[in-house]
């Protein structure tokens, strides 16, 4: 079982992905916040963070995912988002920018998601 953190503002992913991943036998926290989101990474200590690029501000998402790559946090990040949908414009993981393992876009198929997390789980041996 494994420790997943989800960042996300809006309660109605957060109730589904929090779903999905209890069914999979992960325990699972949550933050709507950037702020919370970083306190629940430290109190909770997360092996895989899900995190959504808009939060309070509209890159709360990605200056969180930077800040925590750069204090050291070496677990991995699925980002999820609607923002190329939303803005026509092509976003992903990038190693500066967006430093994250994994960018899934909005809206996600529940299987790719669990897939995903499950995948990112093993390959850090969770």
């Amino acid at each position: 079982m494994a420790k997943v953190l989800i960042v996300d503002d809006d309660p109605d992913v957060v109730d589904v992905a929090k779903m999905l991943l209890e069914d999979e036998g992960h325990e699972v926290c949550f933050a709507g916040t950037r702020e919370d989101g970083l306190r629940a990474v430290e109190v909770f200590g997360p092996d895989l963070l899900v995190l959504d690029v808009m939060l309070e501000q509209p890159d709360d998402g990605v200056y969180m995912a930077q800040e925590l790559r750069r204090s050291g946090f070496d677990r991995p990040i699925l980002m999820v988002s609607g923002i190329s949908r939303i803005t026509g414009m092509d976003f992903g993981a990038d190693d500066e920018i967006v430093p994250v393992d994994v960018f899934m876009e909005k809206p996600i198929e529940p299987k790719a998601f669990v897939t995903k997390v499950n995948e990112l789980l093993s390959q850090r041996g969770v």
